[in-house]
């Protein structure tokens, strides 16, 4: 699918809807409005909710119905400057280095002045800082794509402000400046995703800065969807009970209740042991697929009985 067809359409919300879905994600209509905005307004989408609920999916996803290229970055405390834009090709300088020292007489050869002298080897020294030895990030690498590309910033909030910052800099006119070479603007634009567990609140700029939408963890007809497509070879009947299962430890205490990609993770494991319906002790034996923590695996298990009978009369 081309941009150019989306913005043709006369329900590209619709499109984009069937469109993810033929990938596999099986996204809202709310999920769908936000993703075109944001495509047609050519400003970044941030994507909230808690882990597993299909933020990096849909990046995927959407780089695959446009046909365009993923550029992932992943985030992490500390990260610089130098691992998101460039860095120089060191190994390749000093090769370079080492075979100039060979010809340094046969340049300076002529040079009838200090002068004239400084400014041939500053010549040398200014090839060495230019695109032909620099290493592009992912960041940069994004600008320089002339095809276009999805560039997806995963988990954005373990980062601190001055990452911020520099994100804010280089998204607002999707250009960034290097000190030795200058400005490089990006010819097509990125598509931007950045994805956020709220491990910590987002500053405001950089909120204002793009199109904001929160994933919350879906109801049982969603969810049951999301099964269905992602492993069609399963039963009614069991896709029904395990979905009402998961949808009732939401409403549990727990550390960590589990998310959609629990949820098919924990489909896909009982079609491996060819279980047909639920039952308790299949449950017991593979609680630790879908919780995450062994006080909520413990909780869970003391209410097993309970769980499975409700799954079961709400089919």
């Amino acid at each position: 699918m081309k941009m150019e067809d989306l913005e043709a359409s006369d329900a590209p919300v619709d499109g984009l809807v069937s469109g993810l879905e033929g990938f596999g994600y099986v996204a809202s209509r709310r999920i769908a409005t936000a993703l075109y905005l944001s495509l047609r307004l050519k400003k970044p989408i941030l994507v909230e909710g808690a882990a597993g609920v299909g933020k990096t999916e849909l990046a995927l996803s959407t780089s695959q119905l446009l046909g365009l290229p993923l550029i992932r970055m992943q985030c992490y405390e500390g990260l610089d400057e130098s691992r998101v834009l460039y860095e120089w090709k060191y190994a390749k300088q000093l090769l370079y280095t080492q075979l100039l020292k060979e010809r340094v007489g046969d340049l300076l050869e002529g040079a009838s002045t200090m002068d004239d002298a400084m400014a041939r080897l500053r010549g040398i020294g200014d090839m060495f800082f230019s695109e032909d030895f620099l290493q592009p990030r992912p960041l940069l690498q994004s600008l320089m794509s002339d095809q276009g590309c999805v560039l997806l910033i995963d988990e954005v909030d373990k980062t601190d402000e001055a990452f911020e910052a520099l994100l804010l800099e280089t998204l607002s006119a999707y250009q960034v400046s290097l000190p030795e070479i200058g400005v490089i603007k990006a010819s097509t634009p990125p598509i931007v995703f950045l994805t956020s567990n709220n491990i910590r609140e987002l500053g405001d700029a950089l909120k204002r800065r793009c199109i904001h939408l929160s994933i919350p963890l879906p109801s049982a007809e969603l969810e049951s969807r999301i099964v269905e497509k992602r492993l069609p070879d399963i039963s009614s009947q069991l896709r029904g009970e395990l979905v009402t299962f998961v949808q009732e430890l939401r409403h549990m205490k727990l550390r960590k209740p589990p998310s959609i990609s629990e949820t098919v993770e924990w489909a896909q494991s009982l079609l491996m042991l060819h279980v047909e319906e639920l039952g308790v002790d299949v449950v017991r034996e593979t609680l630790n697929v879908l919780l995450k923590f062994e006080s909520d695996v413990d909780a869970v298990e003391a209410q097993a009985g309970d769980l499975v009978r409700r799954a079961k009369a709400t089919r």
